[in-house]
């Protein structure tokens, strides 16, 4: 086959160009440190960098939603920890109360300091971490506690019409909660505790006495153990009056794993709290209640003060657990963006030895031409 000059010179044009082309895509590797730049070049390797990349992405999202989870667990655990002081100091000043050697100013003025501290409290139900309400479960924009005048009803109200409908309130008494059961014929209220049923709390017509009633715990088929209680004793609250959401605040901390970040509000802050804060302040300003009576309200900010232990003890736990998930997402993390220079990165020491290697190729190339293409006609006919 007769080999023509121009053939040589097309072929020869054809390696210099497929030369530049390679020293480009070298070029390209030196400067941005990846194998690839467009995923033509490669399809395997940028099928497999989308992949890659995305879950580097979902660890690097989990960690800020890590960040997240702490704010609001350290700012319910800070809120739990100082609801707990406030009621430690209601217990010390009911202790101080119950000693008969208070007169009544005294106790009065004692009174004024749990108002403030009830107040307090009220403050801390209402505690928010990055504009959000953390005790109010899902519905983080309304503050929990919304009235505080709704929780401070007498049982006359339920009587003289100021409270239209009896199911829309709770009666707090020694601790415990009660809710409307049915009203007799003669008009008289019944309500039930709402954690034992068989304690009950009635209501005469005229709304000026309160009976409590449990079962004969030594004989159950005696007659039921009664006890007539003082008016101001048992506090009738509105539901609405505390806006508690149950529903668990979650946060997704893995693929397919949440956490719930919040506290239980119906736990801590809640009627049967307030109502019993009440009920002290109450039998404070109420000169006919001695010291011995004063010792019940002791015990029931016991029960209130082992409530918020109890919700702190879970967060502790919680926060155990949420740790040893972030050690997890760390190893993921690594291991993730391993994985993804392993599959994008350029190896830069190999990619030197190709671009010096391509660099002498290519003037050996340029060098080769020069002496096959006559660079004249007369060179040519010579």
């Amino acid at each position: 086959m007769r080999v023509t000059q121009a053939m040589l010179s097309n072929s020869t044009l054809s390696h210099i160009s497929n030369g530049y082309s390679k020293l480009a895509t070298t070029q390209d590797q030196l400067a941005t440190g990846k194998k690839i730049t467009r995923a033509s070049q490669d399809p395997v390797v940028a099928m497999k960098g989308m992949r890659y990349r995305t879950q580097v992405l979902e660890v690097d999202q989990f960690k800020r939603n890590l960040g997240e989870v702490y704010n609001w667990l350290e700012t319910a655990d800070e809120a739990l920890d100082q609801g707990t002081q406030v009621l430690q100091r209601i217990r010390e000043l009911a202790t101080q109360a119950s000693n008969d050697t208070y007169n009544e100013t005294e106790r009065a003025n004692i009174s004024k300091e749990v108002k403030q501290l009830r107040e307090h409290l009220q403050s801390l139900a209402n505690t928010k971490n990055s504009n959000k309400y953390i005790f109010n479960g899902t519905n983080t924009t309304t503050a929990p506690v919304i009235d505080m005048e709704k929780m401070n009803y007498s049982i006359t109200d339920l009587t003289n019409g100021s409270i239209a409908n009896p199911d829309s309130v709770d009666l707090v008494y020694n601790g415990k909660t009660f809710r409307h059961s049915e009203t007799t014929a003669e008009g008289v209220q019944i309500f039930e505790d709402i954690s034992n049923a068989d304690n009950q709390l009635t209501v005469s017509a005229d709304g000026q006495q309160a009976v409590f009633s449990k079962p004969n715990m030594e004989d159950p088929t005696a007659p039921r153990v009664e006890e007539t209680l003082r008016t101001n004793d048992v506090v009738v609250a509105n539901r609405d009056s505390i806006s508690i959401n149950t529903q668990n605040v979650e946060i997704e901390l893995m693929k397919g794993v949440t956490v719930p970040v919040n506290v239980n509000p119906a736990n801590v802050f809640s009627n049967a709290l307030f109502g019993d804060i009440i009920r002290l302040e109450k039998a404070l300003e109420d000169g006919n209640v001695k010291g011995p009576e004063l010792t019940g309200y002791i015990d029931n900010m016991f029960g209130h003060i082992n409530q918020f232990v109890s919700e702190r003890a879970e967060l502790g736990a919680r926060v155990n657990r949420i740790e040893m998930m972030e050690n997890r997402l760390m190893g993921q993390e690594v291991t993730a963006k391993r994985i993804m220079s392993d599959n994008e990165d350029a190896d830069m020491e190999q990619v030197i030895i190709d671009l010096t290697t391509q660099e002498s190729v290519h003037r050996a190339a340029l060098a080769s031409g020069a002496r096959i293409i006559q660079p004249t006609l007369m060179d040519f006919l010579r």
